[in-house]
């Protein structure tokens, strides 16, 4: 066995995915190649609208089965083709294989089941097979307390608990199964700095605990540098840009975007200094121009400039 089996775990190739809207077809994914090895913390960074999540939707084969599609590419999970699953098995790959942390923890917890029951149900799916199981029940205890939360509290509903704890909840359900590959959606987004820095030290503890692989979806670059081994800029449902941290923060040569998302963190030690931004909008998706390169083979390298490209 070749040692690109051996280490690759996530392979996605020109991958291609649209909304029917009224207004149109909206182009979200646009060509994404991506390749992530085991234990690789990726990060995929961009604004609203450029594509992350749709990504990760995808790749758990989540998108909204009325107006949703994939339109082609490849998803190689594992050796696996996940595209070309029947509906069954992508559910036994989905929670146990492959979870997700989704970005909001209020409407990603239904709020009349208890969140220790909403634990319980990936387990009884995927390792017990029974509700009653003592196991399980061990086992939610065991995920509250992981996650900072006290096992007692299991009977409660969502509306008991602050945000951050709504999330640790979400991401009790997502790491039960103790997953290859965990995505995180923009997973402290909704929550303030002191809850942010607290949920993002307690992934890094998990992941180092689980031997997880993960995909980390934000807009924040800072979190990005504390957390990812690689990067993937995101624009209009492509990858720009592609580089290992020291590659995107240290190189001298950068895409465009990249350097706008760039000169867009705040600097307190300017004094003054106005917040910069990126001019305009991006690209209506339902009309895409044509003079934003696709990035085939793993990505754009940032050691190489990009010749000719406008935002």
């Amino acid at each position: 066995m070749s040692e690109k089996k051996d280490t690759t775990l996530l392979a996605i190739r020109n991958l291609h995915a649209v909304y029917q809207t009224q207004e149109g077809i909206v182009q979200a994914v646009n060509g994404i190649d991506l390749e992530m090895k085991r234990g690789e913390t990726l990060g995929l960074v961009g604004e609203t609208g450029a594509g992350k999540t749709t990504t990760a939707l995808s790749i758990m084969r989540l998108l909204p089965e009325r107006t949703g599609k994939i339109v082609s590419g490849e998803i190689e999970y594992n050796g696996t083709q996940l595209l070309k699953l029947k509906a069954g098995d992508m559910r036994r790959i989905r929670g146990k294989k492959i979870s997700m942390i989704f970005q909001d923890p209020m409407t990603s917890l239904n709020p009349v089941i208890t969140v220790g029951d909403q634990i319980s149900e990936v387990l009884m799916l995927h390792q017990y097979g029974d509700r009653s199981n003592e196991k399980i029940q061990m086992r939610v205890e065991e995920m509250m307390e992981l996650v900072g939360i006290p096992a007692r509290r299991k009977n409660e509903y969502p509306h008991q608990f602050s945000g951050g704890m709504r999330q640790r909840i979400v991401i009790a359900i997502a790491i039960a199964c103790e997953p290859e590959l965990l995505i995180a959606d923009e997973p402290t987004t909704a929550l303030d700095v002191t809850i942010q820095a607290q949920v993002l030290e307690m992934m890094a503890e998990l992941k180092k605990r689980l031997q997880t692989s993960m995909i980390l979806i934000t807009h924040d670059l800072g979190v990005v540098a504390q957390n990812c081994d690689n990067v993937g800029i995101i624009y209009a449902g492509k990858i720009i840009e592609y580089g290992t941290i020291e590659d995107i923060f240290k190189g001298q040569e950068h895409h465009p975007y990249t350097v706008g998302l760039f000169n867009s963190i705040p600097d307190l030690s300017i004094e003054g200094r106005h917040l910069n931004t990126i001019p305009g909008l991006m690209p209506d998706p339902t009309k895409l121009p044509a003079h934003i390169p696709h990035v085939p083979n793993g990505g754009y390298s940032a050691r190489n400039k990009v010749q000719g490209c406008q935002i």
